[in-house]
């Protein structure tokens, strides 16, 4: 029997209103600040982190890449694609990135709104009214809301059908979200009630109906639009929504299973997932880490777009802030830890894990992806907090005149 705590994060997915699916640890010890200071390489730190997971068969692979404040980019690659073939991964090595997808969603939509043929305070009475009969609350839901998470929308339809679906997913690993995928939310919507209380609820069914909602609107489905203006213009050529179509599909990351599913050994290959409707604008992503480590460099010091530009800017933007939870902005969410701001994106998809995330301040970025689902993101919120430090921290030397006293001294990190 599964344990309440293995449960949580499976029944936040499955009904709650959690703002972010994963568990995102930090440096906890009061000197970790201090330690942060220490000047190991950086290289160490990754492999203190990165290196036991693979140990510890958590995963078989992962790969690790960082956008330093210099500018510099580092790739870190550790264990292999596959439990059987063995191949080591690297920088360009192919990942399913699950809901990291809906940033290039958002953004699209952003540029939308940039081009005029959206706003952001539309509702889908506006948008979708005349041909899907809705509730009154959902007439009022507005395009902001959906790509913010704060919709009042659950996380996906809660429902019989999709119960059956979960516990073939717990025991063989297949998809659940086909009713997204087909549409099915538009018959909710005509019932649909939200709460009372405005909060960040993380909603796959809301990126399904933004991706119905920016179809209908402007004759594209998102998937297009951040191919031909994200996509193509970055130069992310191990980027895209079709990954057998990708530079280096043979040799792709394979998913395992790892904290989920639950009853499929940990290693094991799993199936992979693949949607064709209104759920690829939530979770079909192909990537690598060097891509979207370029993804990253370019909302931290521009695209050469102004018009991609101005959307990365408007998708970064904080919108809705819950002081006690993580804020929202459009489909990334910002936590606020030891006086540093990160912004952040997780992604689950079959056998997949992966965050990436900025810190917009100090000009630092992090990628990570592994081939198996864990829920633990621990190594991109630590890394982005050690990097901040340890730039403030010479920041305030600079300013004293005082050695660190922990500048020639090792250290290790928890």
């Amino acid at each position: 029997m599964m344990k309440l705590k293995s449960l949580l994060p499976l029944l936040c997915l499955l009904f709650a209103g959690c703002g972010s699916l994963s568990s995102n640890s930090i440096d906890t010890s009061p000197s970790a600040s201090l330690r942060a200071s220490c000047h190991l390489p950086l290289k160490v730190q990754i492999d203190q982190l990165a290196q036991p997971q693979i140990d510890r068969q958590q995963t078989p692979g992962m790969v690790v890449a960082v956008l330093s404040a210099d500018g510099q980019r580092h790739i870190f690659s550790y264990g292999f694609t596959d439990t059987d073939k063995r191949i080591p991964v690297d920088g360009d090595t192919l990942f399913a990135v699950g809901s990291v997808t809906k940033g290039f969603t958002a953004e699209s939509a952003a540029l939308l709104v940039a081009d005029g043929k959206l706003r952001w305070e539309a509702t889908l009475g506006e948008l979708i009214g005349n041909k899907v009969p809705l509730s009154e609350d959902a007439r009022n839901i507005t395009l902001q809301q959906l790509a913010t998470h704060t919709s009042g929308l659950p996380r996906q339809m809660p429902s019989l059908h999709m119960l059956r679906k979960l516990t073939a997913w717990l025991f063989y690993g297949s998809p659940f979200y086909d009713d997204l995928d087909d549409g099915e939310f538009l018959a909710y919507l005509q019932e649909f009630s939200r709460p009372r209380q405005q909060q960040v609820i993380y909603s796959n069914l809301g990126y399904a109906i933004l991706d119905y909602a920016m179809t209908q609107q402007s004759g594209e489905a998102p998937q297009q639009i951040a191919q031909r203006r994200i996509i193509a213009p970055l130069g992310l050529r191990h980027t895209g929504y079709q990954p057998q179509l990708l530079p280096g599909y043979i040799k792709r990351a394979r998913g395992h299973a790892g904290d989920q599913p639950k009853f499929i050994k940990r290693g094991e290959v799993v199936p992979e997932w693949h949607f064709n409707g209104y759920m690829v604008g939530a979770a079909s992503l192909w990537s690598s880490a060097n891509d979207l480590l370029s993804y990253l460099h370019a909302h931290l010091y521009g695209s050469g777009d102004p018009l991609l530009d101005r959307a990365f800017n408007d998708a970064t933007t904080i919108r809705f802030k819950a002081p006690q939870n993580d804020s929202s902005a459009l489909a990334w969410l910002s936590s606020n830890l030891n006086g540093q701001s990160i912004i952040y994106q997780s992604g689950f998809i079959g056998g997949y894990a992966s965050y990436i995330g900025m810190d917009l301040k100090h000009k630092t970025a992090i990628v990570v992806l592994q081939n198996s689902f864990n829920w633990d993101n621990t190594i991109g919120h630590r890394m982005l907090l050690r990097m901040a430090e340890s730039q403030d921290a010479a920041i305030r030397r600079q300013g004293s005149g005082v050695p660190d006293p922990y500048e020639k001294k090792d250290c290790e990190y928890p």
